[in-house]
């Protein structure tokens, strides 16, 4: 392999210029740079950022713990996270934990061994808390986004509570329906146990009794929902309205009412928090919450940024971003 010394000798200069040009540490007459940015090329040579980066007490990567990538929503915040990490140097590692604690303390483990600069995590619904707070004591920098709670650690999320009671609100006071579904999930997932007590707020605004067996949770997967929303949608008194907590959910109750050949907004009102990427080309289209999950990415891996360099020292922060909701025809508002 070539070495800097190569370059050094073919642009006839010192290998401190070379070492200037290459990273930007100082100045060089564009002559110079040229001659020595074409010595690089003819020789092949290439940096070698990981000594650089442990001579420097650093591995310029951070790592990445999502539940499920493939869920929209984290797919959008993993772009964010990337997004700023590239703009600064850094490579992003990922790990999806499939909503298993098990994984995800074998993700921390693996990545702690990497010695990544810092990491964010979109904890599992029963995390092993202390294996993140493990990490954070050894002093490597950890942000939470979108399941915010139980670490002392920064966290960046979007508000839950509030937008669900509004799109309670609106199906109870806007459209009259008075029994309304709450396909939920897996209420040990802080977002949406978050999302339930804005459902449970609505209906109490609206002077609604709680009806437990229109509350339907699990596991939160699509295809447990869909079964356990069958059930609710063959009552005798079918619910005239359903809300989904999370993107599975909604899959799930859609799928149920396609399986007993029922359609929104016809035979059911119809809303979610998060739902599906364009929203607004679905017929109906479908009223949805939709939370901003890339400047979510964004905002947590500018702050792990913060904490790598010390620029940002003061206690933990926590950011909640606000959510956008879009009424559409799903719930019966006019096109």
């Amino acid at each position: 392999m070539a070495t800097i010394s190569d370059v050094a000798r073919m642009a006839g200069v010192s290998t401190s210029t070379v070492s200037h040009v290459i990273n930007g540490t100082r100045p060089v007459r564009d002559e110079t740079r040229t001659r020595v940015e074409q010595a690089v090329k003819a020789t092949g040579y290439r940096r070698d950022s990981l000594a650089r980066a442990l001579r420097r007490s650093r591995t310029d990567s951070i790592g990445l713990i999502l539940t499920d990538v493939s869920e929209p929503a984290f797919a959008a915040m993993a772009r964010g996270v990337e997004q700023e990490a590239m703009g600064a140097g850094l490579t992003v590692l990922l790990a999806n934990s499939g909503e298993d604690a098990e994984l995800e303390a074998r993700a921390l483990e693996v990545l702690a061994e990497r010695r990544v600069d810092g990491l964010i995590i979109a904890p599992v619904a029963r995390s092993h808390r202390e294996a993140i707070t493990a990490v954070i004591d050894q002093g490597t920098p950890v942000v939470l986004i979108d399941r915010l709670g139980g670490v002392k650690a920064d966290q960046v999320g979007v508000e839950n509570t509030a937008p669900m009671r509004e799109l309670v609100l609106h199906l109870a006071q806007r459209h009259g329906h008075r029994r309304i579904a709450l396909a939920a999930g897996d209420t040990g997932v802080s977002t949406i146990s978050e999302r339930r007590r804005g459902y449970l707020e609505a209906l109490d605004e609206a002077g609604i009794e709680v009806d437990d067996t229109l509350i339907v949770t699990g596991s939160g997967r699509a295809d447990d929902t869909r079964e356990r929303m069958t059930s609710v949608l063959r009552q005798p008194h079918r619910p005239p309205a359903v809300v989904a907590a999370g993107t599975e959910t909604a899959v799930g109750v859609l799928a149920a009412a396609k399986g007993l050949g029922l359609a929104t907004p016809e035979d059911f009102a119809f809303a979610t928090f998060d739902g599906f990427p364009h929203t607004d080309l679905f017929r109906p289209g479908i009223t949805a919450v939709a939370q901003p999950a890339h400047e979510i990415g964004a905002t947590a891996m500018q702050l792990l940024l913060s904490r790598i360099d010390g620029s940002l020292t003061s206690r933990p922060r926590t950011i909640r971003l606000e959510p956008e909701i879009t009424y559409r025809e799903s719930c019966g508002c006019p096109a």
